[in-house]
């Protein structure tokens, strides 16, 4: 007979008030922002390039007012443009300059300022250190508060630093200002949903994918706002927080007094997580675990680890399948979103290749699913370390299972779900793309070309295998990898980079599709690169000890 699931019962009453709660506050948050001394840096630093290069290359390829008057014009008009990245409230230079950088600013700092808060407390918990920690005079939400002010530092540098570039550049300081503060409240609302997802859960992914799923919702809430209106006024945006990020409005007559409801925001939702600290015990959750299948329905390793990844790649289907419908609607309009704007056709053009703005346009959406695919795959690559270091590995591999089956098994979700998400992708852009264009022979062109990026995506999932069969501990440096290939295929064309620094990324090397012309030889050469790291990294996990 099953027994009932779990269910733990609230912490007894803790006596000695919040100070002795709060105790060890500062030595916890001195040990997280020594452990983040990179990954903070890093990210703030790289927040600031792109908001002061984004307004460089706004002047550069819109320098006049009629200009800028036409891109505004031209983009308020296109409902799918609102959608991704909201209107454009003013012509001036530092609204279109801000314009895309409110919507992924936010979103990547939200994605920082979980991490950093997840990391701090739910995973602290599921590998046990915490509580090696709380036996001594540790407060018991001391934890969450170093998180939550780790967080804070974090977004408070990324504020000023964007702020005194954007100043820095010429932009009007209220703008700026309004702008760095824009950015550094939506990371400490998300900041503030981890907190509280961290409470909810009992392990780092799950409450990662909880915050996401509240990212990802809050964007969908303000792409059908802005959807629908090009001046910010739905309810729908307004019920977003990533709406809230658009009505502050920097550069065009600035509304400071919308940021007060991300204070209020993060207040709340902060106060409802330090509620539920105080009234469970370390690793416990008040979201019971569902019991696992009966014996024999997990279907093996294999089983197993599509169990364990299942989520993941849903969430990013869902994702890819929403984004490459919306993408390629856009495509049919293109020609028109950028007009007579020689240097915004450029961009695309590197981008996309020459081969006619429309497919330029849709090998530079196509090639940006590719770069989010390889995300996918070095995530679901380095879940193997998550396995290993949670020490949930190591009771598999002291049976009779073998390390080379209990890898391939997380390594064929790997490796076969990033080529299911460019299936996907390409098969909705070239139904976006097909339904505005009348023409449904695009699903196949347009599926065809992303499926060819699979040998650059490859390439990086093997990195990642690399350094984690040879370098474990440095493991995470795969992210590295992946966010310079990143900022090289995103940003690199709008800044005109060498060719020597864009041939760093392996998408560089591959035909722009669909227009371009085709050849064997970069596809086999990707792929044998992309075999060698693989094969070297099973075989140096092979020899490794576990843990």
């Amino acid at each position: 007979m099953t027994s009932p699931p779990t269910r733990t019962a609230p912490a007894p009453e803790r006596r000695g008030g919040s100070r002795q709660d709060l105790a060890g506050t500062g030595t916890l948050l001195r040990l997280a922002l020594r452990r983040d001394r990179l990954l903070i840096p890093v990210w703030v630093i790289l927040l600031a390039v792109l908001a002061t290069q984004s307004a460089v290359a706004v002047e550069q390829f819109y320098p006049t007012a009629a200009e800028r008057a036409d891109m505004a014009r031209s983009t308020n008009a296109n409902a799918s443009m609102r959608a991704i990245y909201g209107p454009v409230f003013e012509p001036t230079l530092g609204a279109v300059s801000v314009w895309e950088l409110l919507t992924t600013g936010s979103v990547l700092i939200a994605i920082v300022s979980m991490v950093i808060v997840v990391r701090h407390t739910r995973e602290e918990e599921e590998t046990g250190r915490q509580e090696l920690i709380s036996a001594a005079v540790v407060g018991h939400r001391a934890p969450l508060t170093a998180a939550l002010l780790a967080a804070a530092v974090a977004n408070a540098a990324a504020a000023v630093l964007i702020a005194l570039g954007l100043i820095g550049i010429g932009l009007p300081t209220a703008g700026s200002v309004a702008t760095g503060l824009t950015i550094g409240g939506t990371g400490m609302v998300f900041a503030a949903f981890a907190a509280l997802a961290a409470q909810l859960t009992e392990s780092a992914r799950l409450a990662k994918g909880l915050t996401g799923a509240a990212l990802g919702a809050a964007f969908m809430l303000r792409a059908a706002g802005d959807s629908g209106t090009a001046d910010g006024s739905s309810p729908l945006a307004w019920l977003s927080p990533l709406g809230w990020t658009r009505n502050v409005r920097p550069y065009a007559d600035e509304r400071f007094w919308v940021l007060l409801l991300m204070v209020a925001l993060t207040v709340v939702v902060s106060a409802v997580a330090y509620g539920l600290a105080g009234r469970r015990d370390v690793g416990a959750s008040f979201l019971a675990t569902r019991p696992g299948p009966a014996e024999g329905r997990i279907g093996g390793v294999y089983g197993l680890a599509w169990r364990l990844q299942r989520g993941s790649l849903l969430g990013w289907g869902t994702g890819f399948a929403l984004g490459g419908f919306a993408f390629g609607a856009m495509a049919d309009g293109a020609d028109e979103l950028i007009g007579d704007n020689e240097q915004s056709r450029e961009i695309i053009e590197r981008m996309g290749g020459a081969q006619g703005i429309t497919d330029a346009f849709l090998a530079a959406m196509i090639g940006l699913f590719g770069m989010l695919a390889a995300i996918y795959a070095v995530s679901a690559v380095l879940r193997m370390r998550g396995e290993e270091t949670s020490e949930r590995a190591e009771p598999l591999l002291a049976s009779v299972l073998p390390r080379l089956r209990w890898a391939s098994s997380h390594l064929v979700i790997a490796y076969a779900g990033s080529v299911l998400l460019l299936l996907v992708s390409g098969l909705t852009t070239g139904l976006g793309y097909g339904l505005a264009a009348g023409d449904m022979g695009q699903v196949w062109r347009a599926t065809g070309a992303s499926l060819a990026q699979t040998p650059a995506v490859w390439l990086l999932a093997g990195a990642a295998v690399l350094l984690f069969g040879a370098l474990p501990a440095l493991s995470v440096a795969a992210w590295g990898l992946v966010v310079v290939v990143l900022v090289i295929g995103w940003i690199g064309p709008s800044l005109d980079l060498p060719q020597s620094v864009m041939n760093i990324s392996p998408f560089t090397h591959l035909p722009k599709l669909p227009g371009a012309e085709v050849t064997a030889a970069p596809y086999l050469w990707l792929l044998l690169l992309a075999a060698v790291p693989l094969v070297a990294g099973i075989a140096a996990f092979r020899r490794r000890d576990i843990g």
